[in-house]
């Protein structure tokens, strides 16, 4: 019996670490980590240890025979990703190694070198990677900062409440939150509360890992009526972010377009078509899943600008898509390219996950009036404008035009997402580059500002998993502990302690470590009244006032 990786997979690479055979590829240092949708276990070389399962954080790895239903397809996946490469055999029955070297985890530091004090911007991922690797391989002070008071950045507020596994590796990053070399400051926003100027002036480093809070737009007439909204906005409610308000997303349209193919695209039409009592055992928002179980939503129109072949999202998530139970799906067949993109995939291709679903041609002129809910992918087509009504509500949009080789179309459509990317904001004090939505920067310094360092999607755009974020991570945390030792860092004009001062006198509701365990006890007990993992809190006063519970941290 072998081991599989399957969908829930972060790319994180921890299982490889533990790989005594090298199996498990790509791994840190070759060429395509980094890049592929998830990692792969070689069937041939696995010697069946169970290790990569037990050391996975997101329970992202099965022995093969245990695989049921639409998880078989992940033993096929993994197989077909070894299919061309050389297997080597020393000797006649020798085991089966691959040729690649052993990766390699660690760093070497001279045997003088000086901790640095350092902070970090943002809990989420890049984050939490880029503390990790601070605490586990130097002797760094390190201060976690968030503008929430509570910690978990795309983890918490990012992945959907229907993913629980993928969320699992938000444990793994709390058991640092009360690190006795960490000091977590959450509620104090950096640009706001706190200068750049002043957080540098109390730290050896400052790393910032605070993402791409925006979305980017479609840019077509008719982008600002009401009922078009970015799915960021959508994703951020349904997760309970304090950002976005419960009434701020209205479901009383019975169909809904979602321009765009990637995985966040791919979450909201699943969102929005899942049965509301499959969500009932998840960690999604009260006022979300109050709102889906009145939902008059009964279509989805996923719309993309190219053919299925060019789909953003990974295979993974469209495999996990068509498997939606209780949702007829069809693929609007109106280009001849679809259907022959659909007829030439190859096996191991996206488009062939959607090959033997039906084709038709869709009338979108009227409102949907089948009782089954529907998802359609219509490919080859883009919004080139919309119109809203008259009723001033958040469901006013009333069609989306779009244009395609047959030429232009009206969508009969309440509410229309776009999915189209997030995109960084400029961060008060560092420098910006708006073409790109970064802060420029070499490796990972920030140019023209002596020991400031950017991780994640701030250092290189909106792309990339979770896992994506510990080499991003390593190579930022690399630079960092290089300009240490070399003593290129600029010493801070004030301590540690004059910072927490200094911030405590700054913020409003800054929330401590302790304060961070009380909410966490607090929504676990929430959502054990109703068997659900947690119920969030939804606003920032809830979440105060959580945190003042001074009950003993967890052992």
């Amino acid at each position: 019996m072998t081991y599989a990786i399957s969908q829930n997979c972060c790319n994180d690479a921890t299982c490889v670490s533990v790989c005594p055979v090298n199996c498990i590829h790509p791994a840190p240092g070759e060429r395509d980590f980094g890049s592929t949708e998830m990692l792969y276990i070689d069937p041939e070389t696995c010697i069946d240890c169970g290790a990569c399962a037990d050391a996975c954080p997101v329970d992202a790895v099965f022995p093969v025979d245990s695989l049921t239903g639409p998880q078989r397809a992940y033993a096929e996946i993994n197989a077909a990703y070894y299919a061309d490469f050389p297997r080597p055999r020393p000797d006649t029955g020798s085991p089966v190694f691959h040729a690649w070297s052993a990766p390699a985890f660690t760093r070497t530091l001279p045997a003088d070198f000086t901790a640095p004090r350092v902070a970090v911007v943002g809990t989420g991922p890049a984050g939490m990677y880029a503390a990790e690797d601070l605490l586990l391989h130097t002797a760094a002070e390190v201060t976690l900062l968030d503008r929430l008071p509570v910690a978990g950045g795309l983890i918490r507020y990012g992945v959907a409440p229907d993913h629980p596994a993928t969320k699992k590796i938000g444990d793994a990053f709390a058991r640092f939150h009360d690190h006795p070399r960490v000091r977590m400051l959450l509620g104090v926003h950096v640009g706001e509360d706190i200068t750049a100027e002043e957080l540098a002036a109390h730290h050896d480093a400052v790393i910032y890992a605070v993402g791409a809070p925006g979305d980017r737009r479609l840019d077509v007439p008719g982008e600002e009526s009401a009922g078009a909204i970015a799915a960021t906005t959508f994703v951020a409610w349904y997760n309970a972010h304090p950002d976005v308000p419960a009434d701020a997303v209205d479901l009383s349209a019975s169909r809904v377009v979602v321009v765009g193919t990637g995985n966040v695209a791919l979450d909201v039409a699943r969102i929005l078509l899942t049965d509301p009592e499959e969500l009932a055992g998840t960690d999604i928002a009260d006022h979300a899943l109050a709102a889906l179980r009145t939902s008059a939503v009964r279509e989805v129109v996923l719309l993309g600008r190219r053919g299925p072949q060019d789909a953003a999202c990974t295979r993974p998530e469209l495999l996990a898509l068509t498997q939606l139970p209780g949702v007829e799906q069809v693929i609007d067949d109106h280009d001849p390219r679809t259907g022959a993109a659909l007829d030439a995939a190859g096996q191991q291709d996206k488009a062939a996950l959607l090959r033997n679903l039906p084709r038709a041609q869709v009338d979108y002129s009227r409102p949907p009036t089948a009782a089954a809910r529907r998802l359609v992918f219509r490919f080859h087509s883009a919004p080139v404008r919309m119109r809203g009504g008259t009723g001033g509500t958040a469901s006013a949009l009333e069609t989306v035009r779009v244009t395609g080789s047959t030429g232009e179309l009206d969508i009969r459509a309440g509410l229309l997402l776009r999915a189209i990317g997030y995109r960084g904001a400029p961060v008060p004090g560092l420098p910006f580059d708006e073409e790109s939505g970064t802060v420029p920067h070499l490796g990972g310094r920030v140019t023209g500002h002596p020991g400031t360092y950017v991780v994640g999607w701030i250092k290189r755009g909106p792309s990339g998993g979770i896992g994506a974020n510990r080499a991003c991570a390593a190579e930022t945390v690399a630079a960092l502990l290089s300009d240490a030792a070399e003593g290129s860092l600029p010493e801070p004009a004030h301590s540690g302690k004059a910072f927490r001062r200094l911030a405590r006198r700054r913020s409003r509701h800054l929330v401590d470590a302790r304060g961070m365990a009380a909410i966490d006890r607090a929504e676990q007990s929430r959502g054990s009244r109703t068997g659900r993992p947690r119920a969030k809190l939804a606003t920032v006063p809830e979440l105060v006032a959580a945190s003042k519970s001074r009950l003993p941290l967890p052992r």
